[in-house]
């Protein structure tokens, strides 16, 4: 019996729901889009919304539900809230932040953060951080190495 994801994270975007979503399906693994509702003329004068503009998208990415919602520009994306992308290694981790990365936020934040083209946040990390901060003994030169960087480094890491 295959069990049923109970929280699904949503994203509120001013008319790139459907961009977003094959944005997204196009770089993860085990990723589709599903259903997909559109708006009718009906309610124009409160959405502004043409007919047929997606309304929601449904997509999944590696395995975890999202739902889109084209509501308008009334809230922007910020930093409160990011995605964590666990990576097993340096490959995985350059080919994440690479691919979230094109046409997004040129500066990039530091610690593994970065904006994407569509202003949603990404931390990509190494799967090995928790377990580097985790350890008394380098914990603190870890954090040193941590805050310098930008893409992390993971070598780098474990060489503190």
């Amino acid at each position: 019996m295959a069990t049923v994801q109970r929280i699904t994270p949503s994203f509120w975007f001013d008319w790139q729901a459907e961009a977003a979503a094959k944005f997204y399906t196009s770089i993860f693994p085990n990723s589709s889009i599903g259903r997909t509702s559109r708006y009718g003329k009906e309610g124009f004068e409160v959405h502004q919304m043409p007919e047929g503009t997606v309304l929601t998208i449904d997509f999944t990415l590696d395995g975890q539900k999202f739902s889109a919602l084209n509501g308008g520009p009334l809230f922007n994306f910020n930093e409160s809230i990011s995605f964590i992308v666990s990576c097993k290694d340096q490959e995985e981790l350059d080919y994440y932040w690479d691919k979230l990365k094109e046409g997004g936020d040129e500066k990039s934040q530091q610690c593994g953060w970065l904006k994407d083209k569509f202003g949603v946040s990404w931390q990509i990390v190494p799967s090995i951080l928790a377990q580097l901060m985790d350890d008394p003994a380098r914990s603190g030169r870890v954090m040193t190495a941590l805050l310098k960087m930008k893409k992390l480094d993971i070598k780098a890491l474990q060489e503190a």
